[in-house]
């Protein structure tokens, strides 16, 4: 199986579940699938025991989900931490650029904005009225 196309625990094992197979369940299952299919008269016991057998496999199949799950959680937990940290950090940058300002420059920069435009991400020089660079 080729999974290294697969960047998450969870794509992993999505791929994996669309991939089962008679033979995957035949070998989790044992010999019996087998002989069940093929023999119509199957005793009560054997349905039972494949009753549970199937139990077990999906159960497995569970509890692979749940670890897939509780890994792709701590992963955007990390995440989430790392963007709250960058968040905090450059709302400090910008409180700090704020007080550094001038009241010209902010002036200046608020009028640049107009409420119908987002804030630029990086600023540009101002154009001269022939079109260059001031």
């Amino acid at each position: 199986m080729n999974t290294e196309m697969y960047q998450t625990p969870m794509e992993v094992a999505v791929y994996q579940l669309h991939n089962f197979n008679i033979s995957f369940f035949s070998s989790l299952l044992g010999g019996d699938v087998v002989s069940v299919k093929l023999d119509n008269s199957a005793s009560g016991a054997s349905v039972v025991a494949l009753d549970n057998k199937i139990e077990q496999a999906m159960d497995l199949v569970k509890n692979h989900l749940m670890y897939a799950v509780r890994e792709e959680v701590e992963i955007l937990k990390e995440q989430i931490r790392q963007l709250v940290e960058k968040n905090s950090q450059l709302e400090h940058e910008n409180t700090l650029l704020k007080t550094l300002a001038s009241p010209e420059q902010l002036e200046k920069f608020q009028s640049c904005l107009s409420p119908a435009e987002p804030a630029p991400e990086t600023p540009e020089a101002p154009e001269a009225p022939g079109g260059s660079a001031v």
